[in-house]
């Protein structure tokens, strides 16, 4: 065989094999998605995406972590880079993190998102926003930084930096411990925290904690990284953090409360250190949900049931090392472990799109791109 001919047949076989792979990852599950109880739709390519949240008119925003917004199209096939970001420090878990419009964005045009910056003594979580302007270059204007976590300390991981707002237009934003263990603790500190402010970063008034010295805006205290806030239809708030070795956890936040931190836990250090479990100190809030082995949430959405009713008011998360979608059954402010559908990748982010269908992001960070999926029921033929 000459090298010409040796040549093009190992092109035919490598391109068979690509198209082996992309069949298979499209198919949402490695080969599992006859299972499944939705229809796989590959979207879009990104480089490490962290974030999404739908405009009015169906197209969204995207986040990468190095610092990129997009503009993305509503079927997904055109996007805009958004300028306007400021500087980010995206080294480990860093990056351009969550993005959310203001209850009000048709009127007043802001755009809610958190990233981690370098500063004085470290680094830190960051609250801005800007005003979108939507033209043929779109880009966030007047962009304003609302709040910085406080303090600054060293390292790269747990800055979590979740947004959602609440009916009375109060932003609850979230801060990890950034893996220091007793700033959870700290009433003076903000990490290791749910904060509620006012939609313009100054803590909000009445606030449970701050006549009794802890800082102003802090909401509820005693968490490890939380990764995922969100509100049901009855104003009730759910959180999901990521715990230590094992003891993964979804919460009801109440104001005021100890969810324990690193004092008690399901989980133990990775170290091989054991904490105390939650059962052992009644006086911590203790979680509605835990996991071990773990999943390591991301993301966290309160489902509307549009597209599946028998799914109205239940919890979606994303599961990063359980490369998983997970399904949390809500029943008021009770919750127990629904379903666990293997997705094949790693998921950073769910999103419900304005017709109902689950939108979510892979996480990308290991082997490159992460790919935007749209799941619809399984024989709906939507796309």
């Amino acid at each position: 065989m000459t090298r010409a001919r040796l040549t093009g047949a190992v092109l035919v076989l490598l391109a068979a094999a690509w198209a082996v792979d992309a069949e298979r990852r499209a198919s949402g599950a490695a080969g599992q998605a006859t299972s499944l109880p939705f229809q796989v739709q590959v979207m879009a390519d990104f480089e490490s995406p962290w974030a999404m949240t739908f405009l009015p008119d169906g197209r969204m925003l995207i986040t990468e972590k190095s610092g990129v917004l997009y503009l993305v199209s509503a079927d997904a096939q055109q996007r805009t880079r958004v300028d306007g970001i400021p500087k980010v420090a995206d080294e480990g878990q860093g990056g351009l993190m969550d993005v959310v419009l203001h209850p009000a964005f048709a009127r007043n045009r802001f755009v809610y998102f958190s990233y981690s910056e370098a500063g004085p003594g470290g680094k830190g979580v960051v609250l801005a926003r800007g005003v979108l302007a939507d033209g043929e270059q779109p880009a966030l204007q007047n962009v304003e930084i609302l709040f910085r976590a406080e303090p600054y300390v060293d390292g790269d991981g747990h800055f979590a930096g979740r947004i959602a707002f609440s009916r009375d237009g109060h932003l609850f934003f979230t801060n990890g411990e950034r893996q220091k263990f007793d700033p959870a603790q700290d009433p003076k500190a903000t990490l290791g925290k749910v904060l509620r402010l006012r939609d313009d970063g100054t803590p909000a008034p009445g606030n449970p904690l701050a006549a009794k010295g802890f800082h102003p805006a802090v909401w509820s205290y005693g968490h490890r990284n939380p990764l995922g806030i969100a509100f049901d239809e009855s104003g009730n708030l759910w959180e999901q953090e990521m715990g230590p070795r094992g003891g993964d956890e979804v919460n009801l936040i109440l104001p005021g409360r100890n969810y324990g931190y690193p004092i008690v836990s399901d989980g133990d250090h990775y170290d091989g250190r054991p904490i105390p479990d939650h059962s052992t100190r009644p006086e911590f809030e203790k979680p509605k949900v835990s996991w071990n082995p773990v999943i390591s949430p991301a993301g966290l959405i309160v489902y509307s049931g549009k597209l599946w009713p028998q799914w109205k008011g239940d919890l979606f998360i994303g599961g990063l090392s359980s490369q998983a979608l997970i399904r949390v059954d809500i029943d008021g402010t009770t919750a127990r472990k629904g379903d666990q559908w293997p997705m094949g990748e790693r998921i950073r982010e769910p999103e419900e799109g304005p017709d109902g269908a689950i939108w979510l992001l892979e996480d990308g960070r290991r082997g490159g791109s992460g790919r935007l999926l749209k799941l619809t029921p399984a024989g709906s033929g939507s796309h």
